[in-house]
């Protein structure tokens, strides 16, 4: 290059760079779009839009295998339902570790007359499990092969359902077994070899239980459900008398333990006995939740095997002696004073008029009947006894005139007065008193009687709750927000028994008022008790009024006085006996050291 073409490239160069320097302008940058600033959902939602990685098949068999071992194979399957049923109950059960997925009972209806189902896989969980060599397996996490068959043992025809898990290396094998006619599940769980894969000698069983409304009256179906169990020693226990929660751990081996609610029960019953017992209950907020009721506990396994059975059905007193030892306490009988009257007479008077009557109306007037006829000698001692203290009430008079001040002196003599006469003042009393228990069983037999459980007389359309013959638009306190006749029947009845009773009577004063008052009282308490009650009540009372006032056609004042005349006639040097004596002379010590 010669120094004219060097001068020449100098020249150019300059001249580009004085033009870029100085007058070309720089490059166009396009404008930035707003990114709008997403929210922390569409975030979680882009995420979630990011498809996780698929594992191979080969992968997925690996992790089963590290986790369950021998018994990877029987995690694999699809979900089936198999039904056990019979005339009494249908039982669906699951081929995903043969668990209960609901439980209807065929002769009841809820209270809105829908299917009565005691539970379903909503509200109520059981558990099996077992240790394993891998760590705690849960049976829900098997599945099994279903073969439901049908067996005739002694005439009793039995729906058998096997459900079996197996590979080479053993099988466990679940059965449930169901007769006609019975509201029992039996259930077995065996493991046949599957060596070193179990360990221990117990299955593992936890059952929470949201116990469904199957009543209207929400309040009192709560206060009559309760956990019970039955311990080994022979003797019933229970939770869930009051609304607050109550845990309970139970050292003693247990028999049965059974979630009662006012009509019907669900319970477990143990083949031996269940170990470390754990029982909680607590009442939810929930309007369509009785009661929230929680077990856990340990069953024994021998050689391989443990049996359970589990109960499905009614509060019927004589069907529930027949499940097992002291199973019939799921039935509120009453105090030891009046169960006999329930447990013995009445249970069986029902089971009796059941056969030949299908109105319980009429059932109740005969059972008032039957239990009248059978008190009629004590009814008529009561009233002997009434009517000699009535004709001997001119005497009585007179030793109030005379010691009415001396509250002592007055004792003494009307001891002396009552051993001349032959006439006793507790002779009207007794009989009634022995009377009582008859009275008061019916307290406890009618408000757990699920035979009258949407049984309808009358008025009344269902006889185990009360009859709301009219339907008050404000609440009174202790009384409520209904009237129920029933009641008022019965309280007026009692009115006028009382009104008829003061006149046989020698009762004055207080006494005589607080007849009065207590059918009052009673109306307060009754108007939300079961109709069937006061209906037996109000019968009981006009059949009582109508047998006093035949025995007085036949008995009469002037020939009671007669014999007592006789008997003051033939008393009139009898010496005192000694228990009177010793009575005068404590009544005498007593005047002495109050006047001290």
């Amino acid at each position: 290059m010669d120094k004219n073409q060097a001068t020449g490239l100098i020249l150019f160069a300059a001249v580009i760079l004085i033009y870029s320097l100085f007058f070309a302008s720089g490059p166009e940058i396009p404008p930035v779009e707003e990114i709008p600033q997403q929210t922390e959902t569409q975030i979680s939602a882009s995420s979630q839009e990011v498809p996780s990685e698929v594992l191979p098949d080969s992968l997925v068999d690996i992790q089963r295998s590290l986790k369950y071992g021998a018994l990877a194979p029987l995690t694999i399957g699809e979900e089936k339902e198999i039904i056990l049923e019979n005339d009494k109950v249908k039982v669906t059960l699951s081929t995903q570790g043969a668990a209960f997925k609901e439980v209807i009972l065929k002769e009841y209806k809820s209270w809105n007359m829908e299917p009565l189902a005691l539970l379903d896989e909503n509200s109520s969980k059981m558990a099996f499990s077992l240790e394993s060599s891998k760590g705690t397996l849960d049976m829900s996490e098997l599945f099994f092969s279903p073969n439901l068959t049908e067996v005739d043992v002694e005439g009793v025809k039995t729906q058998v359902l096997t459900l079996t898990a197996g590979t080479e290396s053993g099988q466990i094998i679940q059965t449930f077994s169901l007769e006609e006619g019975s509201y029992i599940v039996k259930k077995s769980l065996e493991i046949d070899r599957f060596q070193g894969v179990f360990s221990g000698n117990t299955i593992n069983f936890t059952w929470d239980d949201q116990i469904k409304a199957q009543e209207k009256d929400l309040a009192e179906s709560r206060r009559q459900t309760k956990l019970n169990y039955y311990l080994a020693s022979e003797s019933f226990e229970n939770l869930g008398v009051g609304d607050d929660p109550e845990e309970e751990l139970v050292a003693e081996p247990v028999k049965w333990i059974g979630f009662s609610q006012r009509f019907f029960t669900a319970g477990i019953i143990a083949d031996s006995v269940f170990q470390n017992v754990s029982i909680a209950q607590s009442t939810p907020t929930d309007s369509s939740i009785v009661r929230s009721m929680k077990a856990a506990f340990g069953i024994p396994m021998e050689n391989g095997k443990a049996e359970v059975s589990f109960y499905f059905g009614p509060d019927k007193y004589k069907t529930l002696k027949m499940v097992t030892d002291g199973f019939e306490d799921n039935v509120d009988m009453g105090y030891f004073f009046v169960s006999w009257v329930n447990k013995y007479i009445v249970v069986h008077l029902f089971e009796f008029l059941e056969k030949y009557f299908n109105s319980y109306g009429i059932i109740i007037i005969l059972i008032v009947l039957i239990i009248k006829l059978a008190l009629s000698p004590l009814t008529y001692k009561s009233y002997i006894g009434m009517a000699k203290m009535r004709v001997i009430k001119p005497e009585i008079d007179e030793l109030k005139e005379k010691y009415g001040e001396d509250a002592t002196k007055m004792q003494q003599e009307q001891m002396k007065l009552f051993s001349q006469l032959g006439v006793s003042p507790i002779s009207g009393c007794l009989p009634l008193l022995l009377q009582m228990p008859f009275l008061f069983a019916m307290f406890f037999f009618f408000p757990n009687a699920v035979e009258l459980r949407q049984e309808s007389f009358l008025w009344a359309n269902d006889l185990s709750t009360y009859d709301e013959f009219i339907k008050l638009p404000f609440t009174i306190p202790f009384y409520g927000s209904h009237v129920s006749l029933f009641t008022l029947l019965m309280t007026v009845s009692q009115i006028v028994y009382t009104h008829f009773n003061n006149q046989l009577t020698t009762a004055t004063g207080p006494m005589k008022n607080l007849g009065y008052i207590m059918p009052v009282m009673f109306m307060f308490i009754l108007n939300s008790y079961p109709a069937g009650l006061s209906f037996y009540y109000f019968v009981s009372n006009v059949v009582t009024f109508g047998q006093q006032g035949v025995i007085k056609l036949f008995v009469d004042d002037s020939k009671i006085r007669a014999k007592v005349e006789e008997s003051k006639a033939k008393n009139v040097n009898k010496k005192k006996s000694k228990f009177q004596q010793k009575l005068e002379d404590a009544m005498k010590a007593a005047d002495t050291n109050r006047k001290k």
